[in-house]
Protein backbone atom coordinates (compact mmCIF):
# COMPACT_ATOMS: atom_id res chain seq x y z
CA UNK A 1 0.00 0.00 0.00
CA UNK A 2 1.28 3.48 -0.86
CA UNK A 3 0.87 6.37 1.57
CA UNK A 4 0.95 10.09 0.98
CA UNK A 5 2.90 11.35 3.96
CA UNK A 6 3.33 15.09 4.51
CA UNK A 7 6.95 16.25 4.75
CA UNK A 8 8.22 12.76 3.95
CA UNK A 9 11.05 13.84 1.64
CA UNK A 10 12.27 16.44 4.13
CA UNK A 11 12.30 14.18 7.15
CA UNK A 12 13.86 11.31 5.20
CA UNK A 13 16.74 13.62 4.37
CA UNK A 14 16.83 14.65 8.05
CA UNK A 15 17.04 10.98 9.07
CA UNK A 16 19.97 10.40 6.74
CA UNK A 17 21.77 13.38 8.25
CA UNK A 18 21.10 12.05 11.75
CA UNK A 19 22.55 8.65 10.82
CA UNK A 20 25.65 10.36 9.43
CA UNK A 21 26.13 12.29 12.69
CA UNK A 22 27.36 10.07 15.55
CA UNK A 23 25.19 10.57 18.65
CA UNK A 24 26.10 8.02 21.30
CA UNK A 25 24.38 8.62 24.62
CA UNK A 26 25.76 11.71 26.39
CA UNK A 27 27.53 12.69 23.14
CA UNK A 28 24.52 14.08 21.25
CA UNK A 29 25.62 17.70 20.86
CA UNK A 30 25.88 17.55 17.05
CA UNK A 31 22.50 15.92 16.48
CA UNK A 32 20.86 18.33 18.95
CA UNK A 33 22.27 21.21 16.90
CA UNK A 34 21.07 19.59 13.67
CA UNK A 35 17.52 19.18 15.02
CA UNK A 36 17.43 22.69 16.50
CA UNK A 37 18.48 24.23 13.20
CA UNK A 38 16.01 22.11 11.21
CA UNK A 39 13.09 23.32 13.35
CA UNK A 40 14.29 26.93 13.30
CA UNK A 41 14.56 26.76 9.51
CA UNK A 42 10.87 25.76 9.43
CA UNK A 43 10.01 29.08 11.09
CA UNK A 44 9.54 27.60 14.57
CA UNK A 45 11.09 28.72 17.86
CA UNK A 46 12.83 25.68 19.32
CA UNK A 47 14.38 25.66 22.78
CA UNK A 48 17.37 23.71 24.00
CA UNK A 49 18.75 22.50 27.32
CA UNK A 50 21.84 20.35 27.19
CA UNK A 51 21.27 17.93 24.31
CA UNK A 52 17.47 18.15 24.52
CA UNK A 53 15.50 20.15 21.96
CA UNK A 54 11.81 20.98 22.16
CA UNK A 55 9.35 23.29 20.45
CA UNK A 56 5.78 24.39 21.19
CA UNK A 57 3.22 24.74 18.42
CA UNK A 58 2.01 28.33 17.87
CA UNK A 59 -1.27 29.63 19.29
CA UNK A 60 -1.07 28.30 22.84
CA UNK A 61 -4.46 28.12 24.55
CA UNK A 62 -4.25 27.90 28.38
CA UNK A 63 -7.73 26.34 28.48
CA UNK A 64 -6.64 23.30 26.45
CA UNK A 65 -4.61 20.24 27.57
CA UNK A 66 -0.99 19.67 26.54
CA UNK A 67 0.13 16.74 24.39
CA UNK A 68 3.85 15.92 24.07
CA UNK A 69 5.33 14.05 21.12
CA UNK A 70 8.66 12.61 22.26
CA UNK A 71 11.46 10.52 20.85
CA UNK A 72 15.22 10.27 21.36
CA UNK A 73 18.17 11.00 19.10
CA UNK A 74 20.90 9.13 20.99
CA UNK A 75 22.07 5.66 19.97
CA UNK A 76 23.92 2.73 21.45
CA UNK A 77 27.46 2.07 20.13
CA UNK A 78 27.65 -0.08 16.98
CA UNK A 79 27.71 -3.78 17.80
CA UNK A 80 30.03 -6.25 16.08
CA UNK A 81 28.97 -7.73 12.78
CA UNK A 82 28.10 -4.65 10.71
CA UNK A 83 28.52 -5.33 6.97
CA UNK A 84 27.93 -1.66 6.18
CA UNK A 85 29.35 1.50 7.74
CA UNK A 86 27.00 2.30 10.67
CA UNK A 87 27.37 6.07 10.16
CA UNK A 88 26.87 6.07 6.39
CA UNK A 89 23.16 6.01 5.46
CA UNK A 90 22.59 3.57 2.66
CA UNK A 91 19.37 2.99 0.73
CA UNK A 92 18.73 -0.43 -0.74
CA UNK A 93 15.29 -0.79 -2.25
CA UNK A 94 12.74 -0.04 0.47
CA UNK A 95 15.36 -0.12 3.23
CA UNK A 96 17.46 2.63 4.77
CA UNK A 97 20.43 1.20 6.66
CA UNK A 98 22.38 2.98 9.38
CA UNK A 99 22.87 3.14 13.15
CA UNK A 100 19.79 4.65 14.78
CA UNK A 101 17.65 4.36 11.66
CA UNK A 102 15.17 2.11 13.47
CA UNK A 103 15.85 3.04 17.12
CA UNK A 104 14.76 5.69 17.19
CA UNK A 105 15.56 7.85 14.18
CA UNK A 106 12.59 6.61 12.16
CA UNK A 107 10.01 7.27 14.88
CA UNK A 108 11.70 10.60 15.69
CA UNK A 109 11.54 12.04 12.19
CA UNK A 110 8.00 10.66 11.73
CA UNK A 111 7.00 12.66 14.82
CA UNK A 112 8.75 15.73 13.40
CA UNK A 113 6.65 15.45 10.24
CA UNK A 114 3.55 14.85 12.34
CA UNK A 115 4.23 17.93 14.45
CA UNK A 116 4.72 20.13 11.38
CA UNK A 117 1.38 18.97 9.97
CA UNK A 118 -0.73 18.78 13.11
CA UNK A 119 0.53 22.10 14.53
CA UNK A 120 -1.55 23.78 11.81
CA UNK A 121 -4.82 22.69 13.41
CA UNK A 122 -4.23 21.14 16.85
CA UNK A 123 -4.74 24.39 18.79
CA UNK A 124 -8.49 23.94 18.52
CA UNK A 125 -8.28 20.93 20.85
CA UNK A 126 -4.85 20.68 22.50
CA UNK A 127 -1.50 22.41 22.82
CA UNK A 128 1.15 20.42 20.96
CA UNK A 129 4.79 20.06 22.03
CA UNK A 130 7.59 18.21 20.24
CA UNK A 131 10.46 17.01 22.48
CA UNK A 132 13.55 15.43 20.90
CA UNK A 133 15.63 14.21 23.78
CA UNK A 134 18.93 12.65 24.78
CA UNK A 135 20.30 9.85 26.96
CA UNK A 136 17.35 7.50 26.48
CA UNK A 137 19.55 4.49 25.88
CA UNK A 138 21.18 4.96 29.30
CA UNK A 139 18.11 6.35 31.11
CA UNK A 140 20.29 9.33 31.92
CA UNK A 141 19.43 12.25 34.17
CA UNK A 142 20.37 14.64 31.37
CA UNK A 143 17.65 13.35 29.05
CA UNK A 144 13.91 13.96 29.08
CA UNK A 145 13.83 13.89 32.90
CA UNK A 146 15.82 17.12 32.94
CA UNK A 147 13.20 19.10 31.01
CA UNK A 148 9.86 17.61 32.10
CA UNK A 149 8.95 20.73 34.09
CA UNK A 150 9.64 22.93 31.05
CA UNK A 151 7.56 21.09 28.45
CA UNK A 152 4.10 22.42 29.27
CA UNK A 153 3.47 25.91 27.87
CA UNK A 154 0.57 26.37 30.32
CA UNK A 155 2.43 25.32 33.47
CA UNK A 156 2.55 22.08 35.42
CA UNK A 157 3.10 18.76 33.70
CA UNK A 158 1.80 17.83 30.24
CA UNK A 159 -1.53 16.02 30.23
CA UNK A 160 -0.44 13.15 27.95
CA UNK A 161 2.33 11.99 25.65
CA UNK A 162 3.13 9.83 22.65
CA UNK A 163 6.59 8.27 22.86
CA UNK A 164 8.12 7.39 19.52
CA UNK A 165 9.78 3.98 19.50
CA UNK A 166 9.80 1.15 16.93
CA UNK A 167 6.67 -0.87 17.74
CA UNK A 168 5.58 -1.97 14.23
CA UNK A 169 2.92 0.74 14.61
CA UNK A 170 1.19 -1.06 17.43
CA UNK A 171 0.36 1.04 20.49
CA UNK A 172 1.96 0.03 23.76
CA UNK A 173 -0.48 1.01 26.51
CA UNK A 174 1.64 -0.59 29.25
CA UNK A 175 5.37 -1.01 29.74
CA UNK A 176 7.52 -3.01 32.13
CA UNK A 177 9.63 -1.26 34.74
CA UNK A 178 13.24 -2.12 35.44
CA UNK A 179 15.72 -2.10 38.26
CA UNK A 180 19.08 -3.76 38.72
CA UNK A 181 20.32 -5.12 42.05
CA UNK A 182 23.92 -5.75 43.09
CA UNK A 183 23.89 -8.67 45.53
CA UNK A 184 26.57 -10.11 47.76
CA UNK A 185 26.47 -13.30 49.78
CA UNK A 186 28.94 -13.40 52.68
CA UNK A 187 30.63 -16.52 54.02
CA UNK A 188 33.92 -17.34 55.73
CA UNK A 189 37.10 -18.31 53.93
CA UNK A 190 38.80 -21.62 54.64
CA UNK A 191 40.91 -24.38 53.07
CA UNK A 192 38.95 -26.40 50.53
CA UNK A 193 40.50 -29.64 51.83
CA UNK A 194 38.80 -29.30 55.20
CA UNK A 195 35.30 -28.69 56.53
CA UNK A 196 36.18 -25.20 57.79
CA UNK A 197 34.80 -22.02 56.35
CA UNK A 198 31.39 -21.05 55.01
CA UNK A 199 31.16 -21.17 51.24
CA UNK A 200 29.64 -17.90 50.01
CA UNK A 201 28.71 -19.55 46.71
CA UNK A 202 26.46 -21.99 48.57
CA UNK A 203 25.01 -19.12 50.56
CA UNK A 204 24.21 -17.33 47.31
CA UNK A 205 22.68 -20.46 45.76
CA UNK A 206 19.77 -20.44 48.20
CA UNK A 207 18.88 -16.87 47.21
CA UNK A 208 19.41 -17.55 43.52
CA UNK A 209 17.05 -20.52 43.71
CA UNK A 210 14.41 -18.35 45.38
CA UNK A 211 14.86 -15.70 42.68
CA UNK A 212 14.48 -18.39 40.01
CA UNK A 213 11.34 -19.96 41.39
CA UNK A 214 9.39 -17.29 43.26
CA UNK A 215 6.20 -16.07 41.60
CA UNK A 216 4.68 -12.75 42.60
CA UNK A 217 0.92 -13.28 43.10
CA UNK A 218 -0.29 -10.53 40.77
CA UNK A 219 0.09 -11.11 37.05
CA UNK A 220 -0.60 -8.32 34.59
CA UNK A 221 -3.07 -8.86 31.80
CA UNK A 222 -0.77 -6.98 29.42
CA UNK A 223 2.71 -7.53 30.88
CA UNK A 224 2.56 -10.94 32.52
CA UNK A 225 4.44 -11.75 35.74
CA UNK A 226 7.28 -9.91 37.45
CA UNK A 227 10.55 -11.42 36.24
CA UNK A 228 13.78 -11.66 38.26
CA UNK A 229 16.89 -12.96 36.48
CA UNK A 230 20.42 -13.46 37.80
CA UNK A 231 22.58 -12.28 34.91
CA UNK A 232 26.13 -12.08 36.35
CA UNK A 233 28.03 -13.91 39.09
CA UNK A 234 31.56 -13.67 40.50
CA UNK A 235 33.26 -15.55 43.34
CA UNK A 236 36.53 -17.08 44.43
CA UNK A 237 40.21 -16.33 44.01
CA UNK A 238 41.87 -19.78 44.10
CA UNK A 239 40.77 -23.36 43.49
CA UNK A 240 41.69 -24.45 47.01
CA UNK A 241 40.18 -21.57 49.01
CA UNK A 242 36.56 -21.56 50.16
CA UNK A 243 35.29 -18.14 48.99
CA UNK A 244 33.99 -15.70 51.57
CA UNK A 245 32.25 -13.46 49.01
CA UNK A 246 29.92 -14.23 46.11
CA UNK A 247 28.69 -11.29 44.11
CA UNK A 248 25.85 -11.49 41.62
CA UNK A 249 23.62 -9.14 39.63
CA UNK A 250 19.83 -9.38 39.42
CA UNK A 251 17.83 -7.91 36.53
CA UNK A 252 14.24 -7.23 37.68
CA UNK A 253 11.41 -6.48 35.24
CA UNK A 254 8.30 -5.28 37.04
CA UNK A 255 4.71 -5.27 35.84
CA UNK A 256 2.02 -2.64 36.35
CA UNK A 257 0.57 -4.48 39.38
CA UNK A 258 3.50 -3.40 41.56
CA UNK A 259 5.79 -0.44 42.03
CA UNK A 260 9.51 -1.10 41.94
CA UNK A 261 9.62 -0.33 45.66
CA UNK A 262 7.03 -3.01 46.45
CA UNK A 263 8.97 -5.67 44.56
CA UNK A 264 12.20 -4.54 46.20
CA UNK A 265 10.69 -4.94 49.67
CA UNK A 266 9.67 -8.54 48.93
CA UNK A 267 13.17 -9.34 47.68
CA UNK A 268 14.72 -7.91 50.83
CA UNK A 269 12.40 -9.94 53.03
CA UNK A 270 13.32 -13.25 51.38
CA UNK A 271 17.02 -12.97 50.53
CA UNK A 272 19.85 -13.39 53.02
CA UNK A 273 22.39 -11.81 50.69
CA UNK A 274 23.14 -8.11 50.90
CA UNK A 275 21.06 -6.38 48.20
CA UNK A 276 21.72 -2.88 46.85
CA UNK A 277 19.51 -1.51 44.05
CA UNK A 278 21.24 0.78 41.57
CA UNK A 279 18.06 2.80 41.07
CA UNK A 280 14.31 2.34 41.53
CA UNK A 281 13.18 5.23 39.33
CA UNK A 282 12.38 3.30 36.14
CA UNK A 283 8.81 2.43 37.06
CA UNK A 284 6.31 0.31 35.13
CA UNK A 285 3.49 2.22 33.49
CA UNK A 286 -0.01 1.66 32.20
CA UNK A 287 -2.49 4.12 30.75
CA UNK A 288 -6.18 4.02 31.62
CA UNK A 289 -7.91 1.99 28.87
CA UNK A 290 -10.56 4.72 28.71
CA UNK A 291 -8.03 7.51 28.18
CA UNK A 292 -8.69 9.57 25.02
CA UNK A 293 -5.41 8.39 23.45
CA UNK A 294 -6.51 4.77 23.76
CA UNK A 295 -10.01 5.59 22.56
CA UNK A 296 -8.47 7.36 19.57
CA UNK A 297 -6.32 4.31 18.81
CA UNK A 298 -9.39 2.09 18.79
CA UNK A 299 -11.18 4.47 16.42
CA UNK A 300 -8.45 4.12 13.79
CA UNK A 301 -7.92 0.38 14.32
CA UNK A 302 -4.55 0.38 16.08
CA UNK A 303 -3.57 -2.79 17.94
CA UNK A 304 -2.78 -2.21 21.62
CA UNK A 305 -0.36 -4.36 23.63
CA UNK A 306 1.99 -4.42 26.62
CA UNK A 307 5.65 -3.71 25.94
CA UNK A 308 8.39 -5.79 27.57
CA UNK A 309 11.10 -3.25 26.70
CA UNK A 310 11.86 -0.01 28.50
CA UNK A 311 11.67 3.55 27.14
CA UNK A 312 11.50 7.11 28.43
CA UNK A 313 7.87 6.39 29.32
CA UNK A 314 9.29 5.20 32.64
CA UNK A 315 10.39 8.76 33.46
CA UNK A 316 7.16 10.56 32.56
CA UNK A 317 4.72 11.16 35.44
CA UNK A 318 1.72 11.59 33.16
CA UNK A 319 -0.26 9.24 30.87
CA UNK A 320 1.71 8.07 27.84
CA UNK A 321 1.59 5.54 25.05
CA UNK A 322 4.46 4.19 22.97
CA UNK A 323 4.19 3.77 19.22
CA UNK A 324 6.18 4.16 16.05
CA UNK A 325 7.40 2.78 12.74
CA UNK A 326 10.13 0.15 12.72
CA UNK A 327 10.56 -3.13 14.55
CA UNK A 328 11.94 -3.42 18.08
CA UNK A 329 13.73 -6.65 17.10
CA UNK A 330 16.02 -4.64 14.80
CA UNK A 331 17.14 -2.33 17.60
CA UNK A 332 20.76 -2.64 18.76
CA UNK A 333 21.59 -5.08 15.94
CA UNK A 334 24.16 -5.06 13.15
CA UNK A 335 22.97 -3.56 9.86
CA UNK A 336 20.03 -1.84 11.54
CA UNK A 337 17.49 -0.51 9.07
CA UNK A 338 14.04 0.96 8.65
CA UNK A 339 11.77 0.54 5.66
CA UNK A 340 10.82 3.71 3.81
CA UNK A 341 7.27 2.41 3.50
CA UNK A 342 7.17 1.96 7.30
CA UNK A 343 8.30 5.53 7.74
CA UNK A 344 5.62 6.88 5.41
CA UNK A 345 2.93 4.79 7.06
CA UNK A 346 4.16 5.93 10.47
CA UNK A 347 3.65 9.59 9.61
CA UNK A 348 0.16 8.89 8.30
CA UNK A 349 -0.83 6.81 11.33
CA UNK A 350 0.51 9.37 13.81
CA UNK A 351 -1.54 12.07 12.08
CA UNK A 352 -4.59 9.80 12.03
CA UNK A 353 -4.15 9.18 15.76
CA UNK A 354 -3.96 12.87 16.61
CA UNK A 355 -6.93 13.60 14.38
CA UNK A 356 -8.99 11.01 16.23
CA UNK A 357 -7.66 12.39 19.52
CA UNK A 358 -9.20 15.76 18.69
CA UNK A 359 -12.65 14.20 18.84
CA UNK A 360 -12.09 11.95 21.87
CA UNK A 361 -10.31 14.61 23.93
CA UNK A 362 -12.88 17.29 23.14
CA UNK A 363 -15.60 15.18 24.76
CA UNK A 364 -13.48 13.85 27.60
CA UNK A 365 -13.29 14.51 31.31
CA UNK A 366 -9.50 14.22 30.96
CA UNK A 367 -9.40 17.81 29.75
Amino acid sequence: MKYTAPYFAEVLQLLERLIATPSLSRQEDATATLLFEFLAHKGLKPQRQGHNVWVVAPQVDPSQPVLVLNSHHDTVPPVEGWQRHPFQPQREGDRLYGLGSNDAGGPLVALVATFLEVAKWSARTFNLVLALTAEEEVSGAGGVAAILDRLSPVGGMPHAGVVGEPTSLRMATAERGLFVVDAQAVGKSGHAAYDGGINAIYEAMADIEWLRTYQFPKKSELLGPVRMSVTQIEAGTRHNVVPDRCRFVIDVRTNDCYTNEEVWEVMQAHCRSQLVPRSLRLQPSRIDPDHPLVQAARRIGLECYGSLTLSDQALMPFPTVKMGPGDSLRSHTADEYIQLSELQEGIVRYIDLLGALCDTWRASVYC
